[in-house]
């Protein structure tokens, strides 16, 4: 019997169908203020000045400086009585009325006299001739310093590692002399100042 090859199947043929796709819709999703049980307050004229007023505060507001050991107010360096009505409306607690008390002294005593922030501490002086008077706030006191101090008389009772230099440091409780701060402020700006 001979061998005949087996005839390959063929696969009947189909007719191919497009399929439709069907676009499907989705489904409504409540709102979150649907499904919140409690309903907004309708907004009053009241309520809307208020808003508008709180906003334009809080855009308004400037960020508070912030404190540096001590509690020394972090003031951006800068010439003229700005920056340093800025370090002492920055200065916390008791501090914040003596630097007010120092600062009117010194403007009080001096009329014209230049000031500045720098290296974080409100300085004054005399145009052309330099700076008298720096102050700085410390955990319990502020330290003044008077950069002629050493021709000063009397003399300020803080020594100094610098030659000339001067301090007077003021505690939370101590009284001011201010008869004497006031005779070394008027000596102090008729030396030659520190020029940096």
């Amino acid at each position: 019997m001979k061998h005949m090859p087996s005839k390959p199947k063929l696969k009947p043929k189909t007719k191919s169908k497009a399929v439709k796709s069907k676009a499907v819709k989705p489904k409504a999703v409540k709102s979150e203020a649907v499904k919140s049980k409690t309903k907004p307050k309708p907004k009053t004229k009241s309520n809307a000045a208020a808003s508008k007023k709180g906003k334009r505060a809080t855009a308004n507001a400037k960020p508070k400086p912030k404190l540096l050991a001590g509690g020394n107010p972090q003031i951006a360096k800068g010439d003229g009585d700005a920056p340093v009505q800025a370090f002492i409306a920055a200065m916390p607690g008791w501090k914040h009325d003596l630097g007010r008390r120092l600062d009117a002294l010194v403007a009080r005593t001096v009329p014209g006299v230049q000031k500045a922030v720098k290296w974080n501490s409100p300085f004054y002086g005399i145009e052309g001739q330099g700076w008298f008077l720096n102050f700085h706030c410390f955990t319990k006191y502020v330290k003044l310093a008077f950069f002629r101090g050493t021709s000063l008389r009397p003399l300020p009772p803080g020594e100094s590692t610098h030659q000339e230099v001067r301090y007077l440091d003021i505690h939370e409780h101590d009284k001011l002399d201010e008869k004497r701060f006031v005779s070394w402020i008027k000596q102090a700006s008729k030396l030659p100042g520190w020029v940096p």
